[in-house]
């Protein structure tokens, strides 16, 4: 880089620490980076909502201040007609602050049903892949805490139990992938968000499906927000949240316990699970199943929890047993059961 582009960088990066002058966006930023504390290299998901385009912010910010190498990408699901000149746009805005973005496309045929959630998952298997590539072990998602309660009432809407109605946390580690999925937005309001993206990008993208009552999360959102009419308090409502998540902690010792003690692998992808596996609590022998059929499998979401516990009842019943679920074959021997990862044959 020579002498002249090296000064033009520099004066762009004084131009974006200098919006930490301001004293809301700063209290932000200080937010983000006690949730962050991260020192290495890491991916920011970007999608140009005044969520995703405050990550990118605050992120190149903390990049900055911490000299860490940072790549973001933009995922262009192909769904709107607009999606990908929306696309090309962000990259034009995050450009002026010196943030290079990279599209990411979703080729192929696209689904019809079930939308939101088949997109979701092609998002994070994208970003993942790219990831991979630039040796990446952490991606940043932009969820922030009006997500998180409408994660918890979508939850308790599919009839989830404990470690469901919490799942969105501000670390989840993707073992098969080695990848940490980190939200270091989640103290944040959606409200400071747009305030911060006004402030620095002055603009944002306004995806037209949040205001679409067809999709289930868009009528929670609606019914949080009457009950913010009503007096919900936001953190009463935080701290319910926590400690149903320190209740959660404790169950997850004895889960990783019950698959440290009563399992062990015959070979790679092979696991046999004890009699002793299943002499746990119903809740307890549930998670451990799901944790050990998605290990196996190599799946990057859990199975579903109505398939789990229809297996519990067929481990329980059957003296024999064979079928597949979640990648895994699994065949009940005597009193153990044998997991392996399904052949791709």
């Amino acid at each position: 880089m020579n002498q002249k582009s090296l000064s033009v960088k520099n004066r762009v990066h004084r131009q974006i620490l200098s919006h930490l002058k301001n004293k809301k966006i700063l209290q932000i930023f200080k937010k983000f980076e006690k949730s962050l504390n991260n020192n290495s290299k890491f991916a920011v998901a970007v999608s140009g909502g005044p969520d995703s385009l405050s990550l990118a912010f605050l992120a190149k910010c903390f990049a900055l201040k911490n000299k860490l190498t940072v790549k973001y990408f933009i995922v262009d699901h192909g769904l709107r007609k607009n999606s990908k000149k929306e696309a090309e746009t962000v990259v034009r805005v995050l450009k002026k602050v010196n943030i290079s973005c990279k599209i990411l496309k979703w080729n192929g045929k696209k689904p019809s049903s079930n939308i939101q959630s088949m997109a979701r998952q092609k998002r994070y298997s994208l970003l993942i892949n790219e990831c991979k590539k630039n040796r990446i072990q952490n991606i940043l998602l932009g969820h922030h805490l009006d997500d998180l309660f409408e994660n918890f009432f979508l939850r308790i809407l599919r009839g989830s139990g404990l470690n469901g109605i919490i799942s969105l946390d501000k670390k989840n580690l993707n073992r098969n992938q080695n990848i940490s999925i980190l939200r270091p937005l989640l103290d944040l309001e959606k409200k400071d968000l747009i305030y911060l993206s006004k402030e620095v990008f002055n603009f944002f993208v306004k995806d037209p499906s949040n205001k679409n009552e067809d999709f289930k999360r868009v009528r929670i959102r609606n019914l949080l927000d009457n009950l913010g009419d009503e007096g919900l308090d936001k953190k009463k409502f935080l701290l319910t949240i926590n400690n149903l998540k320190d209740s959660d902690n404790s169950i997850k010792f004895y889960v990783n316990r019950n698959i440290e003690i009563n399992s062990n692998f015959l070979k790679k992808n092979t696991l046999i699970l004890s009699k002793s596996f299943f002499d746990q609590s119903n809740e307890v022998i549930f998670r451990s199943l799901t944790k050990v059929i998605q290990t196996i499998g190599q799946k990057y979401y859990p199975v579903r929890g109505k398939s789990i516990t229809l297996l519990m009842k067929k481990i329980k019943s059957s003296p024999i047993l064979k079928l597949t679920l979640g990648g895994c074959f699994i065949e009940k021997i005597n009193e153990s059961v044998v997991l392996s990862k399904e052949s791709n044959n």
